[in-house]
């Protein structure tokens, strides 16, 4: 029985400690909300990640600190002002306990995200959004704290809401909508199964402890947009919706006079383009496999449908 920190409570810092405290494990859960789930061997604190004497004293003791934190916004600006800062504060705070900081990490870095992205592939993407995460993982690797990237592509998962598989998707088929897709509905993409990268930041934890590693969460062959739809409306036992998408060109257009397109459309290359990874070394190292696609579509599907609750028509229950 050891004990974790946790920074964030969102899908993913919320499913790393349910799964710790369902090991018997001590967590801290740290937010500056105080939010968090509810079980015995959960702690929830009221903790801001980037003050420096409140997390020192959050995490004394930790074994691990799991760092899952957002920015404000999803802007390269909110990034820079505000995740490099967070994750100093972090590698110091557990560099002096001794402890393992392990990250959440995306593949924006991936300076060829065209081609099969592995543990090897090349991370030197050196602008916009995807420039902040390059420099991220720079700082891990140069910090004297161990730490451990464990890298997912697009979530989909209980308490998953703003991504492409998440509250633009899964609603929709529930309530029989139409579906506005970014890009294209019939390009190869990986998507991450958020259970499958909290138990692999677990696992990644618990292995012995090496300056800097990187990792790649046990993710499942790549779908299209169009087949994780169908998936969806076929286990939720309703008619696939009508599918619309929304071509890069599109949103880089819009992107020239509304700030919040250009955000996105920064992006747009991961859906016009095959978009790839894999995680069969990773899988081997961490002894993990990804999740059955049915069995996870069964529990996000259970977890929408009691969010949605009465807005989901009674014939698609």
């Amino acid at each position: 029985m050891s004990t974790y920190a946790v920074t964030g409570a969102g899908p993913v810092g919320w499913s790393i400690a349910e799964q710790l405290a369902a090991r018997g494990d001590t967590v801290r859960i740290l937010t500056r909300s105080g939010s968090g789930p509810d079980h015995p061997l959960i702690e929830r604190r009221r903790v801001d990640a980037s003050d420096a004497s409140a997390l020192e004293a959050a995490v004394t003791g930790a074994a691990a600190v799991f760092h899952c934190i957002h920015a404000s916004a999803y802007s390269e600006a909110a990034w820079k002002r505000e995740l490099p800062a967070a994750e100093a504060v972090v590698l110091e705070a557990a560099g002096r306990q001794g402890a393992v900081v392990v990250f959440p990490e995306s593949l924006y870095s991936y300076s060829r995200p065209d081609t099969v992205m592995t543990e090897d592939s090349e991370r030197a993407a050196d602008s916009g959004k995807r420039g902040v995460r390059t420099a991220l993982l720079a700082t891990r690797a140069a910090s004297a704290t161990d730490t451990v990237s464990v890298v997912a592509s697009d979530f989909f998962g209980p308490r998953v809401r703003t991504a492409h598989a998440g509250e633009r998707m899964v609603p929709a088929i529930l309530q029989g909508k139409p579906i506005q897709l970014i890009g294209s509905a019939d390009m190869p993409h990986s998507f991450t199964y958020t259970p499958d990268l909290a138990a692999a930041m677990i696992a990644a934890a618990d292995l012995p402890r090496t300056r800097d590693r990187i990792l790649h969460a046990p993710t499942l062959p790549a779908l299209t947009q169009r087949e994780l739809v169908a998936a969806f409306a076929a286990a939720a036992g309703v008619r696939a919706p009508k599918l619309r998408g929304t071509p890069g060109w599109t949103l880089r257009a819009l992107g020239a006079v509304l700030p919040s397109m250009r955000e996105l459309a920064e992006m747009t290359y991961q859906f016009d383009l095959p978009f790839v990874m894999d995680s069969t070394a990773s899988t081997q190292v961490l002894g993990l496999e990804p999740t059955a696609l049915d069995a996870a579509i069964a529990d996000t599907l259970l977890w929408w449908r009691s969010e949605l609750g009465a807005a989901v028509p009674s014939g698609s229950a």
